[in-house]
């Protein structure tokens, strides 16, 4: 099950429906443009305390699964904070 959440992540990636790295995301929460961010579940706790301040305050959703090694090689990059931008993603990505 996780497999398949994590090679959705590749492919909302390769659509650029997702965003990665902790600026990023946060700008996109700003912007309202983030649908769902996905946190690993090894972030500092600073780290993971932002994130769900500032999706509090946008009312954005979150959720915190996978390590920081699994979304990174979903990715092919070094990533442990990610954020969605297209409902259907989501949608997916909740089944």
């Amino acid at each position: 099950m996780n497999n398949n959440k994590l090679n959705l992540l590749g492919l909302a990636q390769a659509a650029s429906k997702l965003v990665s790295g902790t600026e990023t995301v946060m700008k996109t929460i700003q912007q309202e443009t983030a649908v769902l961010v996905i946190m690993a579940t090894d972030v500092s706790e600073q780290t993971k305390k932002n994130i769900e301040n500032k999706c509090a305050f946008y009312e954005v959703e979150y959720v915190q699964m996978f390590t920081t090694e699994e979304i990174s090689i979903a990715l092919g990059k070094k990533r442990s904070i990610v954020a969605l931008l297209d409902r259907g993603f989501v949608k997916s990505f909740k089944k």
